[in-house]
């Protein structure tokens, strides 16, 4: 049940980091609220998940879903580069997210 909470959590982080781009700079009411509603629901679900994975792995595995998500989310988005390198690091960071729970032994 905590990795689901974790991939959970990192959707929502995904979600308020591309929440960010819509908020323009906090001035706009509902996509703030939205956002700030999503940062707290991931932090809470992160720290829910840790009390029975270690902090490491956890918080790895939420900032690599984060990352990974939110770039590709800007791709499809808000027309970011898709370069052959930057897809490859992508691909890079996705590996490693699943070499952590696959090491992690829970």
């Amino acid at each position: 049940m905590s990795w689901i909470l974790l991939v959970i959590a990192g959707l929502l982080e995904v979600g308020w980091a591309i929440g960010l781009k819509y908020t323009e700079g906090f001035t706009r009411l509902v996509p703030s609220v939205l956002t700030g509603g999503a940062i707290v629901a991931s932090m809470v679900l992160l720290g829910i998940a840790t009390k029975n994975l270690p902090i490491g792995t956890a918080y790895g595995v939420w900032v690599g879903i984060g990352a990974v998500g939110a770039a590709i989310m800007g791709i499809v988005l808000f027309n970011e580069p898709a370069t052959p390198a930057r897809v490859f690091f992508l691909v890079l960071l996705l590996t490693s997210i699943v070499g952590l729970k696959v090491t992690s032994g829970r």
